[in-house]
């Protein structure tokens, strides 16, 4: 009897030390992160000349990656290719190259996001923690789901939603509901260790519910902008990724190009507005209008710096375009402007990144629970508008949006597929 209870607390505590570590290492670094990067944006802020340093930024960014990263400049694709099919142990390098170069994108102006640094930072540790405690190869995807959700957890405040993003964006309409006890265990802890470390997430005002009426009906208008906007995000970034791709020049002089252009529009243009995270410009479209094009220059920033090689995320500046298209919208649909800014602010991630559950519980955890059931009906409304396209592109097909059976391969797959028949 002693023998088999042996094995089991032996499993039993590796998998407590690995929880423990896992949510340690993902909070404390996304709340490095979140400090480093608001310290970093106050010195942009103060010295706007740095954006003359994003060309020599990009070539050092290219040419680090281009280097040493190996498969680590996968990002975000490799951590859901170890999840589909686990071959070898996510390379620790992975947490430190991601987190500086997206520091130094956002010191020169970059427009980028955050969400896949913390992702990518709470996953290749928690991967590499679960190899040095003896884990065998297929309990890694669970592992790694337990990573991004800390990390995701962390760096928003929204651990219900951290978990649910872990499991959700790993396929189209398959969820590994095995998989959540954990990734919600981890995602509290990393939630909580983010916070002890003095922590305090962005702000945004109470939202103001629409009162029974006949502008209900704009209820279901909102999921086709929201989702039609969603889409051309991915679709703009494939064929970017795809431009980029072909130009034959040194890899390391393709962000450099990219930041030289960007810097000469933003000195003939009034893009300043549209460059970093962005986080003001959100805050100040649920309160007041906006120019109406705020959403597509942000969409055409952001597009250009992540096609062209720059480091961070699609997240933030996603939250940016829905807040400020739902901000456009608002003046049309009679529906209160709070109200429709939020739901933008969830519904356009939730349409590029296919994750309409866990936007919807992230819109309640932000904004408030009594916000769930417009959230779940503009994200997945928004969801099923989009189409076969995302900001990921090692998605699998799953079942499909639309309720089909299990489909092979990723939604790359199917983007070469159709790129070959053209």
């Amino acid at each position: 009897m002693l023998s088999r209870l042996c094995p089991l607390a032996s499993l039993c505590l590796r998998w407590l030390a690995l929880l423990l570590l896992t949510a340690l290492l993902a909070g404390t670094s996304a709340a490095l992160f979140l400090l480093t990067l608001r310290l970093v944006g106050q010195w942009h802020a103060q010295a706007p000349w740095l954006l003359w340093g994003l060309p020599l930024a990009g070539l050092w960014m290219g040419w680090w990656y281009h280097r040493y990263a190996g498969a680590a400049a996968l990002g975000n694709n490799l951590l859901l290719q170890q999840v589909h099919q686990p071959t070898q142990v996510i390379p620790l390098r992975m947490a430190p190259m991601i987190l500086l170069t997206t520091l130094v994108s956002h010191l020169f102006g970059a427009s980028v996001g955050r969400e896949g640094t913390a992702m990518q930072m709470g996953a290749s540790m928690a991967d590499q923690v679960g190899h040095k405690l003896g884990f065998v190869q297929q309990q890694r995807p669970l592992i790694i789901i337990m990573g991004m959700s800390g990390g995701f957890a962390a760096l928003f405040g929204t651990p219900i939603a951290g978990a649910i993003f872990a499991i959700e964006v790993l396929a189209l309409g398959m969820l590994r509901w095995r998989a959540l006890p954990l990734a919600l265990l981890v995602a509290f802890a990393a939630d909580w260790v983010c916070s002890a470390w003095g922590v305090v997430h962005d702000y945004f005002p109470a939202i103001e519910l629409p009162t029974l009426g006949w502008h209900w009906w704009a209820l279901l208008l909102l999921p086709l902008a929201f989702g039609l906007v969603g889409s051309l995000f991915s679709r703009l970034m494939l064929v970017l990724t795809r431009l980029w791709a072909r130009l034959s020049i040194w890899p390391p002089f393709k962000p450099a190009l990219a930041g030289l252009i960007l810097a000469l529009l933003a000195w003939q243009l009034p893009l300043s507005p549209y460059l970093g995270l962005g986080v003001e410009r959100i805050q100040l479209a649920f309160v007041q209008p906006l120019p109406p094009w705020d959403w597509l220059a942000k969409l055409a920033t952001t597009t250009w710096s992540l096609a062209g090689g720059f480091k961070g995320g699609e997240v933030t500046p996603l939250f940016f375009i829905g807040a400020t298209l739902g901000n456009a919208l608002a003046y049309v649909t009679a529906l209160p402007l709070s109200f429709v800014v939020a739901l933008g602010f969830v519904a356009v991630f939730a349409a590029a990144s296919n994750t309409p559950l866990a936007c919807s519980v992230m819109a309640a955890e932000i904004f408030g629970w009594h916000l769930l059931p417009f959230a779940l009906l503009v994200c997945y409304g928004s969801y099923w508008v989009s189409g076969y396209v995302g900001i990921y592109s090692s998605q699998a097909l799953g079942r499909g949006k639309y309720f089909g059976s299990p489909r092979s391969g990723t939604l790359a797959d199917l983007a070469n597929k159709k790129n070959t028949d053209k």
